[in-house]
């Protein structure tokens, strides 16, 4: 591992635990010690399975840059949804906030995908398979919101964030593996 994916595990591992503590308030605290240290053990481990199937390390990888980008989309909904109630319309924004981050990180991390020089033909196919991943993720998000289970409503709504952003994680990288960055 280099410098580079020590300090992004690290900063995932700190992102996740800003969610995660909202969860657990007593001792949230330990999550912002020990999730960066998973993050970072975590990548180290898929790094040596990675050397027989580099499908495991773009994998860890992506999932890393996945919760950060997770991260920013939640907590872009939850500023947003404070001065706009449309609850739809503001997840659409911080999915599309997050996406861009999720291209800079899977592009230049995740896949290591050379500067092509079709660049925006590569660009469009992310969008697209971000397209189709933000129809996923807004309908997972809609059905999701409208399960009343017994904990509180933000809680609720953070949770529901995170399971559409798990399943549409799924279609995600498969479209980002093999239709955009393929070598």
């Amino acid at each position: 591992m280099n410098k580079k994916d020590i300090l992004f595990a690290f900063l995932c591992g700190l992102a996740v635990a800003w969610i995660a503590s909202d969860f657990i308030t007593k001792y949230g605290w330990l999550f912002y010690i020990v999730l960066p240290l998973l993050s970072i053990l975590g990548l180290w481990v898929v790094e040596l399975i990675g050397r027989k199937f580099l499908f495991a390390h773009q994998a860890g990888k992506f999932a890393l840059a996945g919760a950060f980008a997770d991260v920013v989309d939640i907590k872009v909904y939850q500023l947003v949804i404070l001065a706009l109630p449309f609850s739809i319309v503001i997840k659409a924004f911080s999915f599309l906030v997050a996406t861009a981050i999720k291209y800079w990180a899977n592009k230049t991390w995740s896949f290591s995908a050379q500067n092509n020089p079709a660049k925006g033909w590569e660009i469009l196919k992310f969008f697209s398979v971000t397209i189709v991943g933000l129809i996923i993720d807004i309908a997972a998000f809609y059905y999701l919101e409208k399960v009343h289970i017994g904990i509180s409503a933000t809680l609720w709504l953070e949770l529901c964030i995170i399971i559409a952003a798990l399943i549409t994680a799924i279609w995600n990288f498969l479209g980002y593996k093999f239709l955009v960055f393929k070598k």
